[in-house]
């Protein structure tokens, strides 16, 4: 039989034109695509999409209309690999921070960063204290969890919190410890614990190669380079996170109870501070506004209300509504907050830039197809006004029922 690929001209022409009798059958058993005689995959343009009821071809992303609507749907199930540490060689101990109970992008980090030092013989052990609603310590990079448990941990308690860390170390005598060196706990924490084993930690750590560790100094303007030490504090983005496997977090347990320290030590419970008082670089929860405020009185009323940070976007702030120092983005703040809550913005380039570090956003916007609402975590499509006076209204009864509660 001759290899010679024979073509078929007036199976074309038909297939071209949509009005003659036989296109639709020529239709279905056309390909997509083929391999050329040369080794070159070929595809056919024209054969994505469909006719529709006025003769007028349509182009069906969401693959319904080409039956591929079942291939979509098996694509978002699949599962990362999973990887496993039957019998870990040595352990890598990571403290997160654990803002809120969450693992956050720093903590996130610093999996990442052990991760790549346990490699495949060790295990990543994350260590917990208190309650948490964390979900996704598999999907993060922990091999093995332990929670310890207590009120003692509760607050701000970090001798405790360093014997808990001692217990750890003398039952599982992890290769390093990482901790972020952070403001938010475990800076503090890790410099308590490295005195409490002796240990001189690396701290400012952002990068590590070839048993070496390279930390800032000199106000951030110098670079120390010095051997691995047992105890690190890294700063954020120290490594990428992990997101190519999917890991056990199998449960741990200490096998000793953890000792109590002595009570030097007393928690009064965070102090109230005025939310328009917090630079923007600093806040964990900000409410911005942009063009699709129409009542910036409500707007006041309800970041009042919600305790949050004031922030605007570039076009608020030229039009006079909102402070020069309040501008969100790439020619304003670039904000790190663990909320960010983008009200009547359409999302240009340089805001998406300046929010790009934060790590829950949400929307309220009229427009469901502009830029913030594809960036955002949560959308909600309405009038501004409304929404936010259903928030102040919501707040104020959550406030009101609990002081019922409380009499």
């Amino acid at each position: 039989m001759s290899d010679i690929i024979r073509r078929d001209p007036r199976a074309e022409w038909i297939a071209r034109n949509r009005l003659h009798p036989l296109h639709a059958a020529m239709q279905q058993g056309q390909q997509h695509s083929w391999m050329g005689p040369n080794g070159v995959m070929r595809k056919n343009p024209h054969g994505v999409g469909f006719i529709g009821p006025n003769g007028i071809k349509r182009i069906d992303r969401s693959g319904a209309q080409q039956g591929t609507s079942n291939k979509r749907s098996a694509a978002a199930v699949v599962e990362l690999p999973l990887h496993q540490v039957l019998q870990p060689a040595f352990y890598i101990a990571v403290v997160p921070d654990m803002v809120g109970g969450r693992l956050g992008s720093h903590d996130r980090d610093l999996l990442g960063l052990a991760h790549g030092l346990a490699g495949s013989d060790g295990a990543v052990l994350a260590v917990v204290f208190g309650e948490h609603k964390e979900n996704n310590f598999s999907t993060a990079g922990v091999d093995r969890l332990l929670v310890i448990e207590g009120d003692e941990f509760d607050g701000y308690a970090p001798e405790q919190r360093v014997q808990g860390l001692r217990a750890v170390d003398n039952q599982f005598s992890p290769r390093h410890w990482l901790l972020p060196d952070s403001r938010n706990g475990g800076g503090e924490l890790g410099r308590r614990f490295a005195a409490a084993i002796n240990e001189r930690p690396a701290t400012r750590v952002w990068q590590v190669k070839d048993g070496q560790c390279s930390g800032r100094a000199g106000a951030g303007q110098q670079d120390l380079i010095r051997c691995l030490p047992r105890v690190i504090l890294a700063a954020a983005e120290c490594a990428e996170p992990v997101s190519e496997t999917r890991h056990e977090a199998l449960p741990e347990q200490l096998s000793t109870s953890v000792a109590r320290s002595l009570p030097r030590i007393e928690d009064l419970g965070p102090v109230a501070v005025d939310p328009a008082a917090i630079a923007m670089a600093e806040a964990e929860f900000i409410v911005s506004g942009g063009n699709g405020v129409k009542d910036w009185e409500l707007f006041h009323r309800a970041t009042v209300a919600l305790g949050a940070t004031e922030g605007a976007s570039r076009v608020a702030v030229d039009d006079g509504f909102m402070p020069r120092n309040r501008q969100v983005g790439a020619t304003g703040t670039w904000v790190t907050a663990r909320v960010y809550v983008a009200v009547g913005i359409s999302g240009a380039i340089q805001h998406l830039q300046g929010i790009g570090a934060c790590d829950k956003v949400v929307a309220i916007n009229m427009d469901p197809g502009c830029d913030m609402i594809k960036r955002a975590d949560l959308s909600v499509i309405g009038d501004s006004a409304a929404i936010l006076q259903a928030l102040i209204e919501a707040v104020e009864n959550y406030r009101n029922g609990a002081k019922r509660d409380a009499a």
